[in-house]
């Protein structure tokens, strides 16, 4: 079916591809959070290392974030059903092969199968909306809905990790996944169109592998260098190669005709300071979910349940406050939005650094409330300030790279953990609340740069930079765009 043709299903049929779009995000979105709840079970059976439990959560968001802009491009090659098709497939089957597995080991591994189907179903599912959803009102309510999905559900997965896991077991949070998928693959069989880009864009294997190797070097030296010693060869070894990749992917993608990440992006100050807002408030949230799960249950000795409830404040600050913040933001821009989104992250960590293992609950729970009235703040300006100013057909791969950046915001914000809380995560006869101070202090200083980002990002001098790059990128190549990503 061709483009034009996609955009005239009926409505009946449209909800369905909705639906189905949703679902798969769905369970992409949630199993960044719910597998945190489960990590104090996994370690308890498999007697897991620290290093290992990061690695659970770390290889996962770090694959889906590698993965995501190649997705896109390869949705849109080949069909962007068939891609879907394709990622909840292999999720589904990952899934189950993570929910039998006989140890840590084979557990990290599936969890990297996982992420390779779940890299497929963002960048399929909203490019297969975009095109369904074509008039401009309704698209922008759809994205709205698709938005809301993506962040409740985060909010929402250590809730349901935590029921799961307490009348069932945590084998449980994979086995979910296989039946959810199963109703998405049906119902795209069904109701959504195939559609596939008009032109198609080159796949930069050698600027993948080299973002890759960037990526992983830097989190395999955050991870394990508390274990191996700062000094071990092969952390100081690793450490190097990472920052040759970087070295060698600045100047490859700087030459390439169809990069894999478009550097004249970041002349612009909005997309470069909504790239890093992005990375900074996402490992806040990786840091914070990862940490108070096993606070929560080794430090205060909650059940399962009782700790994804402790929870439901996050959740219920994403509900309310997400579409709050845009519509701040299109009513008075990106700065307040920002500005608050930084108050509030930093004045949360603040309270967490002053937890212990007599601190009541209510307390708690106030503190949660406002880091997740925080973190919901973010979303609506940072996509905002990434796409301002640029041309309307290079904005999708604008978006897809604050999209990246997410991502790579929560792997980095769980390898922290290790490198600046590692004590709390290794020794069990440490004060954990004690041990994580100097972290959540070190988050207190990422929410006042939040605000600096803020405040820089929305200036005159900003707006003057996403002008000036417009036309420069404005007549490039229509391939060049990673179309549907975000």
């Amino acid at each position: 079916m061709n483009e034009s043709a996609v955009g005239q299903l009926s409505r009946r049929r449209k909800a369905f591809v909705l639906a189905s779009c949703c679902m798969s995000v769905l369970i992409v979105s949630t199993d960044v959070t719910i597998v945190n709840v489960a990590i104090p079970s996994i370690r308890a059976e498999f007697s897991a290392s620290p290093s290992q439990m990061q690695w659970l959560v770390d290889i996962y968001t770090l694959m889906v974030a590698s993965l995501l802009l190649l997705s896109g491009a390869t949705a849109d090659r080949f069909g962007r059903r068939r891609t879907l098709q394709i990622g909840l497939m292999v999720f589904a089957s990952a899934s189950l092969l993570c929910s039998v597995a006989p140890n840590v080991e084979t557990l990290i591994g599936a969890r990297f199968l996982q992420a390779i189907g779940g890299s497929m179903l963002t960048p399929a599912g909203l490019s297969i909306v975009t095109q369904v959803f074509t008039g401009r009102v309704e698209r922008a309510r759809v994205i709205g809905i698709w938005g809301g999905v993506v962040g409740i559900s985060m909010a929402l997965g250590p809730i349901v990790g935590g029921i799961l896991i307490e009348y069932v077991d945590w084998r449980a949070v994979f086995w979910i996944n296989v039946p959810i998928c199963a109703v998405a693959v049906l119902l795209t069989a069904v109701f959504v169109p195939e559609s596939k880009s008009v032109t198609m864009r080159d796949v930069d294997l050698i600027g993948l592998g080299l973002g890759m190797a960037f990526l992983f070097g830097l989190v395999f030296v955050l991870i394990e260098g508390p274990g191996m010693g700062w000094t071990d060869t092969r952390v100081v070894v690793t450490c190097g190669l990472s920052a040759i990749a970087f070295a060698i992917f600045l100047r490859y993608e700087s030459r390439r005709p169809d990069p894999f990440v478009e550097l004249r992006f970041f002349r612009s100050i909005p997309f470069a300071s909504a790239t890093a807002i992005a990375v900074c408030a996402f490992a806040a949230w990786g840091a914070f979910v990862f940490m108070m799960s096993m606070y929560l249950q080794g430090e205060r000795g909650l059940s399962a349940v009782h700790t994804g409830l402790m929870f439901l404040p996050v959740a219920v600050g994403a509900l309310i406050f997400s579409p709050l913040s845009g519509r701040l933001v299109g009513r008075f821009g990106a700065r307040p939005s920002l500005m608050i989104a930084g108050a509030l992250i930093a004045a949360a960590t603040l309270m967490f650094a002053q937890l212990s293992d007599a601190t009541p609950q209510w307390q708690m729970l106030v503190a949660f409330a406002v880091f997740g009235i925080g973190t919901s703040m973010v979303n609506a300006p940072i996509t905002n300030a990434a796409v301002s100013g640029m041309p309307i057909d290079r904005a999708g791969a604008a978006a897809a790279i604050t999209s990246t950046s997410r991502q790579v915001g929560v792997g980095i914000g769980v390898a922290l953990c290790g490198s600046v809380a590692g004590t709390a995560l290794g020794d069990t006869n440490v004060d954990f609340a004690v041990s994580a101070r100097p972290l959540w202090l070190v988050f207190a200083g990422v929410g006042v740069l939040i605000i600096a980002l803020g405040v820089y990002s929305t200036s005159k001098r900003a707006l003057r930079s996403a002008e000036h790059l417009a036309p420069l990128i404005a007549g490039t190549d229509p391939r060049r765009e990673a179309a549907g990503v975000a």
